[in-house]
Order: C-alpha cells, then sequence, then structure tokens
C-alpha cells in the first residue's frame, strides 16, 4: 500500500502486530544529547491514531500516536529537570521537554476523570518492539482545525480504512461507553 497523505510514521504502511508477551520498555525524547527517559514498565492499551490539536505529532505527521499505561507503571529515569508542563489548564498535563519539545507524557490529576490514573503515551519514542498495536483513530475531523483542507477528508478516513483502522470523531465506542459509565456511577454514588 502507498500511503496518499502522512497520517503518522508509524502507521502510514501498516504496523506491527502487538506482541502478547511484552512487559515495557523506555521513551527517550530527540535531544541527542541527555534525552528524557521514560520507562513503562507494563504493555500499553488503547493505542490510536489522534487527530486533536493538543496531541505532538512528529513533523509532516497529521496524527499522533497515543496509547495509554497505568500512572504506576510510568517513571521520568533521566533528565527529568528538563519537563515542563505545556499547557497547565488543560485536563490531560502534557509533560514535554523544553529542548526538542517532545511530549513525553501527559497526566491527568483530576481525580474524577474517568481516565485518571491512566498517563498518555507516545511508544513511537520507543526503540522496543511489541507496543499495543494502533487500533482506531479518534477526533480525525479535528485536523482540519489544524488546516486540513476539507476536501481531503473522504480519502484520509479511506486510508484509515484501507489499513483496518475504523475512524472517530470522538474516541472509540468502548472508551466511550466507560466515560459514559463513569459518569453513571458518580452521579448514583455506584
Amino acid at each position: 500500500m502507498t500511503s496518499k497523505f502522512n497520517l503518522h510514521p508509524q502507521i502510514n504502511n501498516g504496523f506491527t502486530a502487538t506482541n502478547p508477551e511484552f512487559t515495557g520498555g523506555t521513551l527517550h525524547c530527540k535531544c541527542q544529547e541527555n534525552p528524557v527517559v521514560v520507562k513503562l514498565s507494563s504493555q500499553t492499551a488503547h493505542n490510536h491514531a489522534c487527530g486533536c490539536s493538543k496531541c505532538w505529532k512528529p513533523e509532516g505527521a497529521l496524527f499522533s500516536q497515543i496509547a495509554v499505561v497505568p500512572s504506576d507503571k510510568l517513571s521520568v529515569e533521566a533528565n527529568e529537570d528538563k519537563l515542563y508542563v505545556v499547557d497547565s489548564s488543560a485536563v490531560i498535563k502534557r509533560h514535554a521537554c523544553k529542548e526538542c519539545g517532545v511530549h513525553m507524557y501527559g497526566r491527568i490529576e483530576d481525580t474524577n476523570h474517568p481516565f485518571y490514573g491512566l498517563d498518555f503515551v507516545h511508544t513511537e519514542l520507543s526503540d522496543e518492539k511489541g507496543w499495543t498495536a494502533p487500533s482506531f483513530a479518534a477526533f480525525v475531523s479535528s485536523i482540519i482545525e489544524a488546516g486540513t483542507n476539507p476536501e481531503d477528508m473522504t480519502a484520509i478516513r479511506a486510508q484509515f480504512e484501507e489499513l483496518g483502522l475504523p475512524t472517530y470523531d470522538c474516541l472509540s465506542p468502548v472508551l466511550m461507553d466507560a466515560i459514559a459509565f463513569h459518569i453513571y456511577k458518580s452521579k448514583h454514588n455506584k
């Protein structure tokens, strides 16, 4: 398959399947010297392409690639002093390298949020293979806000479909159901 659009470098021409035996690895920012190193001591989940305007994307890519890991399975192993929160008013506090700009992880601090306890990570920053494969594309229409021609959207969605990734203008149905159930439980004290 030839990629018409640069969706994401690790998605454009297919991707590696999830290794069920994989148990984690390290992420590195793009700095040649003294990179920020983040250790993930578990496999990730819910890997997906994200078109929102807040997520870090590789240069020229229309989408980021995001997965989640339990917050207690993430630790900063080197050069934590280089990290800063990109937007402290955002729900997801994206910790980026001050020098290269790469987002190393995003954390939700609101204990009432449905995804509290999960950190958002970019597995492409790892040299290890075996992370969860992407399974959908989220917030696809949001790339229009970043300047993508609306006339290209049908072809972009078709490219995702050809790769086997369903497209949504929110999160996947499984994650939307989880959010709705969290809201229900919080309203009914369950």
